[in-house]
C-alpha cells in the first residue's frame, strides 16, 4: 500500500476538475504576490512549481504582463493550463527531478512544495538554486513546525510535512538564498505559512 505522501500525484490527477472548481478564483494571497512580484523585473520569467490549474496565480502573473513556466506532475491540471493559457509555457513533470536547463527571475511554489515528505523538501533546495537567476525571488509555503499532516480531500489522505523553521532557513543560506520575509500562519492569507527569500 503507498504511503500518503506517495498517492499525492494520483489524487491531483483523479481530482484535477474537481481541485480547479474547489479553488476558483478567489485569489487570498495577492499582498503576498506583489510582495514577490517587487523583487523581480517588469515582464519577469517565473516558473510556477506545482502550477495546479494555472487559476488564480497564474493568471494573475499572465495579467502582469509577465512569462510564465508552470510545471506539474498531473497531465489533467496541466490540460487546463494550456486551454486556459495557452501562450505560456506548461510542462508536465515532478519538482523532484525538475532539470529545466534556464533560470528565472522568479521561482514560486504556493501549496505544491509542502506535499513532498521531509527528505524531498530538503533536496528540493538545490533544485530551486539551478533555476534562480541572480537575485531570483523565491517563494513557498510551508507547515508552521516539523512535523507530518494527513488531512483528506475528496474521502483521499492528503499529505502535507513541514520541516522547522531553523532548517529551512539554513537550507536557504546554504543554497545562496537570504530570508525576505517570513510569517507563520498569516491570518491576513488564511493562515498560510509564508517564505520569500532572494537569491544572493
Amino acid at each position: 500500500m503507498p504511503s500518503a505522501a506517495e498517492q499525492i500525484i494520483g489524487l491531483y490527477r483523479r481530482h484535477a476538475r474537481a481541485w480547479a472548481a474547489d479553488r476558483g478564483n478567489r485569489l487570498f494571497e495577492t499582498a503576498w504576490l506583489d510582495r514577490f512580484l517587487a523583487l523581480q523585473p517588469e515582464r519577469a520569467a517565473i516558473l510556477d512549481i506545482g502550477c495546479g490549474s494555472g487559476e488564480p496565480i497564474g493568471g494573475y502573473f499572465v495579467g502582469k504582463g509577465h512569462a510564465l513556466t508552470g510545471i506539474d506532475s498531473s497531465p489533467e491540471l496541466i490540460a487546463l493550463c494550456r486551454k486556459r493559457f495557452p501562450d505560456q509555457d506548461w510542462r508536465l513533470a515532478d519538482m523532484r527531478t525538475l532539470s529545466l536547463g534556464r533560470d528565472f527571475s522568479g521561482l514560486l511554489a504556493w501549496d505544491s512544495f509542502f506535499h513532498l515528505c521531509h527528505d524531498d523538501q530538503r533536496r528540493m533546495f538545490p533544485i530551486f538554486r539551478a533555476h534562480a537567476a541572480p537575485r531570483a525571488a523565491l517563494m513557498f509555503t510551508s507547515g508552521p513546525a516539523h512535523g507530518e499532516a494527513v488531512g483528506s480531500y475528496r474521502g483521499e489522505p492528503l499529505y502535507h510535512a513541514s520541516l522547522n523553521t531553523a532548517e529551512y532557513s539554513a537550507l536557504l543560506d546554504a543554497n545562496g538564498f537570504s530570508v525576505v520575509s517570513h510569517i507563520v500562519e498569516d491570518p491576513a492569507c488564511g493562515g498560510h505559512t509564508i517564505w520569500l527569500a532572494q537569491r544572493r
